[in-house]
């Protein structure tokens, strides 16, 4: 059955299929919402269900409590409509739902940067061309019919390779082919663009950017279009790790804030070494950020990085002065299986 859902908010309408998410039914009439994971555990997707039946689906409580469902929240990403809905969630401008393409890649670059991060370069054929968003993420698609999220790490544009930063998860299916069997040259299929994770070009606001280990890479993106579109825009990057051997790409980023006065860049260490004898910031990224803002009104944040890192930076930034609609965050985790 096919089911209307309205979006009080702005007066939009789109239909969905009883079997697809009310986020895969709008994004293939090309309308877009907020989302990231697509896995129901970042919540980047939250909407107000105002009217109708839904099948919730499955839901993280992190990414939604049990207070938030009874009060009528739901996840555009996992939710499917038994009924016609009226619901009420942020809609993104026209053009921002680029069309999801499935593809093929050849491996064009193998280049370990630290002792657990890989640069992976993807060619797409000769006669293709692929569109994404600066910040988004693309789905590489394993033969077993497992997927694996990474965010693209380069402004891509026509005739560009795909940039991956692939951190080796220990036991990690596919990071484990990457760093022990893949080879140049090899074929992948890879599926996307997806998600939302890209600068609000619009806003001229003071941007902090926070990237937690290969967090850096969808933000790497985003700093390489800005600047080679000229923007004027303030950056302030924070990019937490545990050591300085983590740092894979610290030195182009002191190049870059040497080369544009409007980046300003702090590297912060967890767990430095003794033989870092390191004198920046240590602790937790949020951390460092904290002690250089205190008042987060007239800023937007741009996070990427893992669960916990979003989670904790969400609440105490928030408490600063931080609204909702000025976070922006790529929420990912590591998968094994």
């Amino acid at each position: 059955m096919t089911f209307q859902v309205t979006n009080q908010k702005t007066g939009g309408t789109f239909t969905v299929d009883e079997s697809e998410t009310l986020l895969d039914g709008a994004m293939r009439q090309g309308q877009a919402f907020n989302y990231s994971c697509r896995s129901g555990s970042c919540g980047s997707c939250q909407a107000q269900l105002l009217f109708g039946e839904i099948n919730p689906g499955t839901v993280s409580s992190v990414a939604l409590s049990d207070a938030a469902q009874l009060a009528g929240k739901i996840l555009l990403c996992q939710a499917r409509a038994c009924s016609d809905l009226i619901i009420e969630a942020t809609e993104l401008p026209p053009g921002i739902a680029l069309p999801i393409r499935t593809l093929p890649c050849r491996v064009t670059r193998l280049e370990k940067v630290c002792h657990d991060v890989i640069i992976l370069g993807l060619k797409l054929p000769q006669n293709q061309v692929f569109s994404c968003l600066p910040g988004q993420y693309i789905d590489i698609l394993l033969r077993d019919g497992r997927r694996r999220s990474f965010s693209l790490a380069n402004a891509v544009n026509s005739g560009d390779d795909l940039e991956l930063h692939v951190r080796h998860v220990p036991q990690g299916h596919f990071t484990g082919q990457v760093f022990e069997a893949m080879k140049i040259r090899d074929l992948l299929r890879f599926q996307g663009p997806f998600g939302t994770f890209f600068l609000r070009e619009d806003e001229q606001r003071p941007a902090i950017l926070v990237a937690g280990g290969t967090g850096l890479a969808p933000i790497k993106a985003m700093l390489e279009n800005a600047f080679a579109q000229h923007s004027t825009r303030p950056f302030h990057l924070f990019w937490g790790v545990r050591s300085q051997t983590d740092l894979y790409f610290h030195n182009q980023v002191t190049d870059w804030a040497r080369q544009h006065d409007n980046l300003d860049y702090t590297p912060v260490l967890s767990e430095p070494k003794e033989a870092d004898d390191w004198d920046g910031e240590t602790g937790w990224v949020h951390e460092a950020v904290l002690r250089r803002f205190l008042d987060f009104t007239e800023a937007e944040v741009y996070a990427s990085g893992p669960p916990p890192m979003i989670e904790v930076l969400k609440t105490a930034f928030s408490e600063h002065g931080l609204a909702p609609g000025q976070l922006f965050f790529d929420s990912f985790e590591f998968s094994t299986n």
